[in-house]
């Protein structure tokens, strides 16, 4: 972890910010701005671009993943301007903690991948994109957007050590079990087969 070189109102402003940045679910602004439906009743019913993926509109998808991922560098980038290393670490899992739970959708959120990679990204450029790399790998090997999310999350505290930045290992670590947390249907239907390859629709 980071020094704590930040007061405890400005811990606690910028993890309201981040969280209220982190629970806007673009997913399902986009769907209903471009007349995809409601996507609680597509697919696997989530908010991410995989679920909006399964609508057939890519640019949809696209734009769901540039948006949730840029929430999650945003909040890290400016916290950090602000505040320091610490209270970057906290705008972004204060966002990813958002994404999860929006108040906004009765804390009932997404999965968080694109939010974490982005605030990775952010965070420590040469750790997000290995973990971009990684889920990337996995997924044209694996073709399912779970299963690629679980591994590069796994990867991410030794990606934060092989590449010098160590304050982050304790955060990934938090990171990651919130992953494998948010994907444990997933990681059931992945054991019994049953777990929808990426690009498949609803």
């Amino acid at each position: 972890m980071p020094e704590i070189d930040i007061t405890l109102m400005q811990g606690l402003l910028v993890a309201l910010c981040g969280y209220l940045l982190g629970s806007i679910p673009f997913g399902m602004v986009l769907a209903k701005v471009m007349g995809l439906g409601n996507l609680r009743d597509i697919g696997s019913g989530n908010i991410g671009a995989t679920n909006v993926l399964r609508t057939g509109n890519k640019t949809a998808a696209f734009l769901t993943l540039a948006f949730d991922a840029g929430k999650g560098a945003v909040a890290v980038l400016v916290a950090r301007a602000l505040f320091g290393e610490a209270a970057a670490q906290i705008a972004g899992l204060a966002a990813f903690l958002g994404h999860l739970f929006p108040v906004w959708l009765k804390f009932q959120g997404g999965k968080g991948v694109a939010t974490f990679l982005g605030l990775l990204l952010a965070l420590a450029f040469p750790v997000g994109f290995a973990a971009c790399m990684t889920w990337l790998a996995a997924a044209v090997i694996g073709r399912i957007s779970s299963a690629s999310a679980l591994i590069a999350s796994l990867c991410t505290p030794i990606w934060c050590f092989l590449f010098g930045y160590p304050v982050g290992i304790a955060l990934t670590i938090v990171l990651a079990a919130l992953i494998w947390w948010s994907h444990r249907t997933n990681i059931g239907r992945i054991i019994a087969g049953t777990e929808p390859k990426i690009g498949k629709k609803g």
